[in-house]
């Protein structure tokens, strides 16, 4: 599995110095030098970007709105956007591009008349987490049914799906491949973890719930409730409080295994999308599960990771529109009388509410949708994993940000709502030290690496040539022609001086990150080299062994004088 810790690992030293390519044209390599080395990017909170979809009355999304139509506060506190963009995940990014302007290379052939459309580059991906360890068959059926619609009828060319579950025993890691979809979706059973027989089988009937009331809060109620049920099942008078103790104490162990290999699995899969590229998001189709305030900071945690990530977790109730707990007829009620059917009730009651209140904190929390009490799960996958048809990102720096750790609440609004509903991320985490300029830059990077924007404050040109070296084994050069007329240069002893670093990353079409380079360039330009600079730019060329395929790359360019930057997509297809 990888990640972006993984990605910082694998960052490779580039093959072309730029000072060697200077001193060939008889430039002084002084002017320019090229270092290379990992780089280690780290977490940070400074540049906060906020994800923003503004629907009409009707639940379309509307892509006609400005920066001045947006209205941010950090803790109540209005904040200046300062980065403002509008996507379209719905118009893939074909994996063939214009030159921009360089060379015509020889190694790059015209496409031939009639030949295959090329491929695209997967931008958009859904990962479908199903809770197949609190779920009855039924529900799990209908729900697995209503994801293979959805997949089947919806899939585009720039979508990848995965499929994973809670008890991790049924996995398909991102695709397009429907067969393989369908036949993982077939696979799904619900998955006993522990060795409880569930709500109504048991003797002494003792939910989660119960147990942590029990045994965590001392509640005596809970307790003889318990109690007289166990009595009254087992048909032994003289029970004990010390037996339903322990009965409770199983309880509250199972319960608790489930729900933290719950929060465990939804980590991990947010660990895993965090190294993709573009829109990513989690559909979490559940019955819901109880967190007890002892296992709040796990969940709180899995928010903060989710935030921090970008990924987007939406959470839809497989019960559909569902019976309340005692009012299901295939439900066993409880032994005891009225006086345990009566506080066994209210417990169960008790119990739905905070199992859904995770549902809703999950979807709230990282800017998603909770889609619940509605029988049409068709709708519900539908409406979680589609990408809107246009998406605001809206970032800001917040002022006199304190390295605390704290969660900050935002607030998106529209300075005029005409009608319309805003869906955002609820908040975000400060950093736990404070960031200098060099882990900001790191960070920059590292987020428009595993993006798909295309950021144009430099402007930047790209290229690929390859040349096969074997059977299966190819050289992959990708070329970067800056522009660097709008570069903000400092003026330091008769030089004008500025350090770019630039990073090339390669992907393959599945969205998974396969390689990656990093230079960084210090130029200290005389003035009439700096002219003669001006309309031809600057080029930088990075190298890769690979093997035959087709390969999305990203290259992202940061200044750090002016601070700006530059991030744009090609691809090439080995053959």
């Amino acid at each position: 599995m990888k990640s972006r810790s993984l990605f910082c690992l694998l960052l490779l030293p580039g093959s072309l110095a730029i000072a060697q390519q200077a001193a060939a044209q008889g430039q002084p390599a002084s002017e320019m030098e090229t270092k290379e080395a990992p780089a280690k990017f780290t977490s940070r909170v400074n540049l906060v970007p906020v994800t923003v979809v503004v629907r009409d009355r009707d639940g379309h999304a509307v892509g006609n709105l400005t920066k001045e139509d947006f209205r941010l506060l950090d803790n109540g506190k209005p904040q200046v956007i300062t980065r403002f963009s509008v996507e379209k995940p719905g118009t893939p990014v074909v994996l063939e591009k214009d030159a921009g302007g360089l060379e015509p290379q020889p190694e790059t052939k015209p496409p031939e008349a009639g030949a295959a459309a090329p491929p695209v580059l997967a931008d958009h991906f859904v990962a479908y987490l199903f809770d197949d360890v609190h779920v009855k068959f039924e529900d799990l059926a209908r729900a697995r049914a209503a994801a293979g619609r959805v997949i089947a009828n919806s899939l585009q060319p720039a979508d990848r799906a995965a499929i994973y579950t809670t008890s991790g025993q049924v996995v398909l890691e991102f695709t397009n491949d429907q067969a393989k979809l369908q036949e993982t979706l077939a696979r799904l059973r619900p998955t006993a973890v522990t060795g409880g027989l569930g709500h109504g089988l048991d003797c002494p009937d003792i939910s989660y719930y119960m147990a942590d009331r029990i045994v965590n809060l001392n509640d005596p109620q809970a307790l003889q409730v318990a109690l007289l049920n166990y009595q009254a099942c087992s048909g032994n008078q003289y029970a004990s409080a010390s037996e339903v103790n322990g009965y409770a104490q199983r309880a509250l162990h199972e319960g608790e295994h489930e729900t933290r290999l719950a929060a465990s699995v939804l980590i991990q899969v947010v660990r895993r999308m965090a190294a993709m590229p573009g829109q990513r998001s989690i559909v979490l189709a559940s019955p819901g599960f109880l967190v007890p305030f002892d296992d709040q900071a796990e969940f709180t945690d899995l928010i903060n990771r989710a935030i921090r990530a970008n990924v987007v977790i939406s959470t839809l109730d497989v019960r559909g529109l569902w019976t309340p707990p005692m009012l299901d007829a295939s439900r066993q009620g409880p032994a005891g009388g009225p006086q345990v059917l009566a506080m066994v009730t209210l417990f169960l009651d008790q119990e739905a509410q905070a199992a859904d209140l995770v549902m809703e904190d999950l979807a709230h929390g990282t800017g998603g949708t909770w889609f619940h009490n509605n029988n049409d799960l068709n709708d519900g996958f539908r409406r979680l994993a589609a990408a809107p048809e246009f998406i605001y990102v809206v970032a800001f720096t917040p002022e006199n940000l304190k390295s605390d750790g704290k969660f900050h609440k935002l607030q998106i609004t529209l300075r005029e709502t005409k009608g319309l509903t805003v869906q955002a991320r609820k908040g975000y985490y400060a950093p736990r030290r404070q960031a200098d300029a060099a882990d900001q830059a790191k960070q920059d990077i590292e987020d428009a690496v595993f993006s798909r924007e295309v950021i144009k404050d430099i402007p930047l040109a790209l290229h690929t040539q390859f040349f096969r070296s074997g059977e299966s084994d190819a050289n992959l050069s990708v070329i970067s022609q800056l522009d660097i007329k709008s570069l903000h240069y400092r003026k330091e002893e008769g030089r004008n001086q500025d350090t770019l670093t630039v990073v090339s990353a390669l992907f393959d079409t599945n969205g998974n990150y396969i390689a990656g380079q990093q230079k960084t360039l210090t130029l200290r330009l005389k003035d009439e080299t700096l002219e003669k600079r001006l309309d031809s730019g600057i080029r930088l060329k990075a190298t890769f062994d690979v093997k035959v395929g087709t390969y999305a790359v990203r290259v992202v360019v940061r200044d750090s004088e002016g601070q700006m930057m530059a991030a744009d997509n090609t691809a090439v297809e080995i053959h």
